[in-house]
């Protein structure tokens, strides 16, 4: 069997530059003629445009961000490693926003110059941000088209129907040297995992451009589900059932509570001890806005943590000036994101103020502007649990860059900023190619992987595995086990898994040398030869579904009852908030912003490895499964149930097939060893992490 994905697409693949180089947002531009020049990078691989489906229509509207250069690009990139890295004169010496705009932000005559073509050329231009990094603005496809001497086509992309330049960019030469490319103008969609197929209610028709889409559909976990690891198990089905699994196994939990996930990452009696988060901003970045997020996270812990509720005062909204494309994005799945990252963030810090920034759509202008607004809002952590599938690959060279300088912004002046790494591993059984997610393999990011994390009765680490999920359906019915049934219904086949892997784009930066294995850093040598690689995740967190965190929201149920309800969520969704949580505390600890974590991470690693939970491969893979009932229907009995059994730290085989009958199969090729590994990175958060961490 063969991939329908042909690998020679990646033999025109070139290496595009360091992490320091990329990370300046200088000039990407060529002679094109006297009077024109290209930006390089503004044109996607050819592989992404290998399903053209025609032209896009005229009077299609076209929104994109003109990105402008940095001043001193590479003092930039110094700094950033000057003020990272451990043992550094100029270590945790961050510049103020004030101090960062007068040194490398774009001038304001380089805007001006900007805007000036903008509107010469008929385009709307919106609001540039204090750091003058971009210029939004908006127009027609055919004012996008003269502006910038292409043609815009329609292509298929992972399912999608995408807007793509069918060649590079150009613009006039006379502003080449202010001009660093464009975001937007090829279209690129983020998910968050939550937001695919979750969107199942009827859309609404907007009244107003700010109106946000109704509540999901409903989602509901029945019963026997589990309070804590291994309290419930499995007598009833046969053990014939689950071969090769030892029998019985235990039933998945309900969802793991605030104190549970405090308690196995080691912080319980930190935050009694008011090492809370108290003094520390935190912000998350995610598409659209529910009106009822604070409200739901008030319930939530209302519910399951009264002792540290979420105070009015405590959360910032920062909304977005409309909303738009809520169906490309799965618009409503957003929301289950939104009330994770603030719940979860919030159960390891309760003591922080969160800000909240929402995106316009899940398009990287919208989110760029975003992150954008989180890194420069006040907050000395931000969280984004999004990414562009194959986005390494896949994203243009222009996207990489203007992403990369908002980075560099949040490095030099003290923002740590976390990614989930994504959720299903290397990518390789959803798309047939073994690519990472971008944003995360930024070197100016820290990607954050997931774990399958056994808490006990005591609120107890048990056990923590590296996140590699097989699902096998057992069977369907009316009752929620098995009876005498000796033979399952389907196939142990992989589900999901923490997103992994080795750049295309990215050299290995200084922080990772010596401590990334040589098989990691150089899976790319057939086509880069012998150059050592970014590889992630950098960290990570529990966020095997199996082992996740109890949320909950308000969703829609089928009587069109819109009501809060509570249910089990994971994910390096997950993975990136709790993260965020425990970094806030380490802020509060070290009496000011950490920043940039991955030079002080990996330090830390080396030195002091107990500050890490090290994880590693389960001693008997056949013993590590949960069993888990869920609603036929999602929300109750009366279409019946259906019984999985869901493989933790799976290692067997997947298969990527397009649909047509052409599939290829492989053994899973993401997994755990001692110290620095492919699935979980350096490891979790350990006994000593907010010491060691604080003290750089």
């Amino acid at each position: 069997m063969t991939s329908v994905r042909s690998w020679a697409a990646l033999a025109s693949v070139g290496l595009a530059v360091s992490a320091a180089t990329v990370a300046t947002g200088t000039p990407a531009s060529v002679s094109l003629t006297s009077s024109r020049a290209a930006l390089a990078g503004s044109l996607t691989p050819g592989s992404e445009r290998a399903k053209p489906e025609g032209r896009v229509a005229a009077g299609s509207a076209v929104s994109f961000d003109l990105n402008l250069s940095l001043r001193d690009a590479p003092g930039a990139a110094a700094l950033v490693k000057a003020v990272s890295t451990p043992g550094s004169a100029q270590y945790r010496h961050f510049l103020t926003q004030a101090q960062w705009i007068a040194r490398f932000a774009p001038t304001q005559d380089a805007v001006a110059s900007a805007e000036t073509w903008l509107r010469q050329q008929g385009f709307s231009v919106g609001a540039v941000p204090a750091d003058r990094l971009f210029i939004p603005a908006s127009g027609s496809a055919t004012q996008v088209e003269r502006a910038f001497s292409t043609t815009l086509g329609t292509y298929k992309v992972s399912g999608k129907d995408l807007r793509l330049a069918n060649t590079a960019l150009s613009i006039p030469a006379s502003i080449a040297g202010v001009v660093a490319g464009v975001v937007g103008v090829n279209q690129s969609v983020a998910t968050n995992d939550l937001s695919a197929g979750a969107a199942n209610v009827p859309a609404q028709t907007a009244t107003s451009p700010t109106q946000e889409p109704p509540p999901p559909a409903a989602f509901k976990n029945p019963q026997p589900c589990a309070g804590y690891f291994g309290e419930k198990t499995d007598t009833t089905d046969n053990a014939s059932l689950y071969a090769p699994f030892t029998h019985p196994q235990p039933y998945d939990i309900c969802g793991y509570k605030p104190a549970q996930l405090q308690g196995a990452y080691g912080l319980t009696s930190k935050i009694a001890a008011g090492n809370n988060g108290h003094g520390v901003s935190l912000a998350i970045v995610d598409a659209y806005d529910s009106p009822t997020l604070l409200a739901d996270a008030q319930q939530y812990f209302n519910l399951n943590a009264p002792t540290i509720p979420l105070t009015k005062g405590q959360f910032k909204n920062i909304k977005p000036s409309s909303v738009g494309n809520e169906s490309l994005c799965g618009a409503s799945g957003w929301f289950a994101e939104q009330a994770l990252d603030v719940e979860s963030s919030h159960s390891m810090a309760p003591g922080a103020r969160i800000i909240y920034v929402g995106a316009v759509d899940c398009l990287d202008n919208s989110l760029l502007a975003a992150v954008n607004t989180a890194i420069t809002s006040g907050a000395s952590v931000v969280s984004d649990s999004w990414g562009d599938a194959l986005g390494d690959l896949l994203t243009d060279a222009a996207t990489k860059a203007a992403f990369d300088a908002t980075f560099t912004l949040a490095d030099t002046t003290g923002v740590s900023v976390l990614f989930s790494s994504g959720d299903a591993g290397d990518n390789f059984a959803d798309f047939g190619m073994t690519v990472p997610d971008y944003p995360p393999t930024s070197p100016l990011v820290t990607a954050v992987g997931g774990t399958s994390l056994e808490i006990g009765k005591a609120h107890n680490r048990a056990a923590e595995y590296g996140w590699s999920t097989a699902k096998q359906v057992l069977c369907e019915g009316t009752t929620t086990n098995c009876g005498t049934a000796t033979t399952p219904l389907g196939t142990l086949a992989f589900q999901a898994g923490g997103g992994a892997g080795t750049s295309f784009t990215y050299l290995q930066p200084s922080y990772q040398a010596g401590v990334v294995p040589a098989a990691l850093a150089l899976r790319n040598q057939n086509l880069f030869g012998p150059t050592p690689l970014r590889v992630i995740p950098d960290i990570s967190m529990d966020a095997d579904a199996s082992t996740g965190m109890l949320i909950g929201f308000t969703q829609t149920f089928p009587n069109g009852d819109v009501r809060y309800s509570q249910f089990k969520e994971g994910g390096t969704s997950l993975a990136s908030p709790l993260l965020a949580g425990v970094i806030a505390d380490a802020d509060q600890s070290a009496g000011g912003s950490i920043g940039f974590l991955n030079p002080t991470l990996y330090s830390v690693d080396v030195q002091h490895p107990t500050a890490f939970n090290d994880i590693v491969p389960a001693p008997n893979p056949d013993a590590t499964a949960v069993i888990r009932v869920d609603y036929i229907n999602t929300v109750n009995a009366s279409a019946g149930f259906v019984v999985s059994l869901r493989a933790i730290d799976y290692q067997g085989m997947e298969t990527y097939c397009d649909g047509t009958g052409n599939c290829a199969s492989r053994l899973v090729t993401v997994n755990t060893a001692p110290g620095f590994d492919g699935m979980t990175g350096i490891g979790t958060v350990g006994p000593q992490f907010i010491e060691r961490m604080a003290k750089g």
